[in-house]
C-alpha cells in the first residue's frame, strides 16, 4: 500500500500537505486561538470542510443517479470547538439549493443520503453533525 499523502512541518506551526496522485498541495495553518497565524485552513477547518464536501459528494452522485440537477449549490460550515479536551465538538452545515423547483420526492432522495457518506460514517459519535437544507 502507498501512501496517499505526503506532509512536511515548515516551521511555526504551519504544515505543506501534498496529494501524491494528482500533486495538489495546501498548507495549514494553526488558528490564532492556538497560537497560530491563522493565515491558512487550521487541521480541524479541514476536518469541518471535509465533512462538508462529503456529504456534497455523495448527495451529487445520488443527485446524477436520479437525474436532478443540484449544480451550483452551496454550502456554508460552522465548525464549533470544544475544550478539555480540545476538539471539534460540532459542525454545522447548511446546504443552499439554487431555485430550480425541486419536487418534494428529489428533496427527500438528497436529504436522505446526508449521513451515509465516509466522513460523517468516520468521525467520532461525539462529534456532533447537524446539517440543514434550504430549499
Amino acid at each position: 500500500m502507498s501512501a496517499t499523502i505526503k506532509s512536511r512541518y515548515l516551521g511555526k506551526l504551519r504544515v505543506e500537505s501534498t496529494h501524491l496522485q494528482s500533486g495538489n498541495r495546501l498548507i495549514t495553518d494553526a488558528p490564532t486561538d492556538n497560537r497560530g497565524k491563522g493565515e491558512a485552513f487550521s487541521p480541524t477547518d479541514l476536518l469541518a470542510t471535509s465533512l462538508g464536501s462529503c456529504i456534497m459528494t455523495i448527495m451529487g452522485i445520488t443527485a446524477t443517479d436520479n437525474g436532478i440537477d443540484i449544480e451550483g449549490t452551496e454550502i456554508e460550515i460552522t465548525k464549533i470547538m470544544a475544550s478539555e479536551p480540545r476538539r471539534v465538538a460540532e459542525v454545522v452545515i447548511e446546504f443552499f439549493f439554487p431555485d430550480k423547483k425541486y419536487t418534494d420526492e428529489q428533496k427527500q432522495i438528497i436529504e436522505k443520503v446526508a449521513g451515509t457518506s465516509p466522513v460523517p460514517l468516520s468521525v467520532s459519535a461525539k462529534l456532533k453533525q447537524t446539517i440543514r437544507f434550504h430549499w
